[in-house]
């Protein structure tokens, strides 16, 4: 029987950030303010019961094995472990947060796919290289299960001819001025089960998934940046049992 570990994904309640990071934001580099950033990832860890390890993201494709001596701010989109006493946390506004885990429970990891990461960069994307460092620490031939948190949704992701040249057909979609709609979660999806993910769950692409249309509980960059100057974060969190 698979043994699944703990997830949670965060949502804008529950902290102490003022406007336009209220409430729990949890990124320390969209400028709020530090004493708050720090109050609620203490909020965090009291509720996980564990270390979560926060990395500074930057799009890219790297994935990093932590342990509980990895520091925080370390550069890296992706993070696996077998340490039980930390967590692996990807900290999203609109991109699509992607946990992992075994089915025996020895490992878990987290992907920061944005359509950068889900692209990559010709020789691996981030998926593929969170999927790679996870079976290294896995049995041989043992399933691999994953699951997609809430990002930007189908109808509100508009993109470029230069972007959506990166996606199938059957996950875009053309509308007025050249400019394109992209189903980031559907083609992670995809792009999963092609990999060989054995069991994909969370994410369906229903409006309740989208960060855009769902402002009481999601912090959104597209939404929110333009209009207010910044927006929180928030995180998708896994640790083992």
């Amino acid at each position: 029987m698979p043994i699944k570990p703990r997830t949670l994904m965060t949502t804008r309640q529950g902290g102490v950030s003022l406007a336009p990071f209220d409430l729990f934001n949890l990124g320390d580099h969209v400028g709020d303010a530090p004493d708050s950033v720090a109050a609620n990832r203490k909020i965090l860890e009291k509720q996980i019961g564990v270390r979560p390890v926060f990395l500074k993201q930057v799009h890219g494709m790297h994935c990093l094995q932590i342990d509980a001596n990895t520091p925080d701010a370390l550069e890296a989109d992706a993070c696996v472990t077998t340490d039980p006493r930390v967590a692996c946390v990807m900290m999203v506004a609109d991109c699509l947060p992607v946990l992992f885990w075994n089915e025996s429970g020895t490992a878990v990891g987290a992907a920061h796919a944005g359509w950068r990461g889900f692209v990559g960069n010709g020789t691996v994307n981030i998926l593929q290289a969170t999927l790679d460092k996870l079976t290294a620490l896995s049995l041989p031939r043992e399933s691999i299960h994953a699951w997609l948190g809430a990002c930007i949704g189908f109808e509100n992701f508009e993109v470029g001819a230069e972007v959506a040249a990166h996606f199938d057909s059957s996950f875009k979609r053309e509308i007025n001025g050249g400019k394109w709609l992209v189903d980031l979660a559907g083609a992670a999806r995809q792009q999963l089960e092609n990999l060989g993910v054995s069991a994909i769950s969370g994410n369906d692409g229903k409006p309740s998934w989208c960060t855009i249309a769902n402002k009481a509980d999601y912090f959104s960059h597209r939404r929110d940046a333009k209009q207010l100057g910044s927006t929180g974060r928030m995180a998708a969190v896994i640790w083992l049992i």
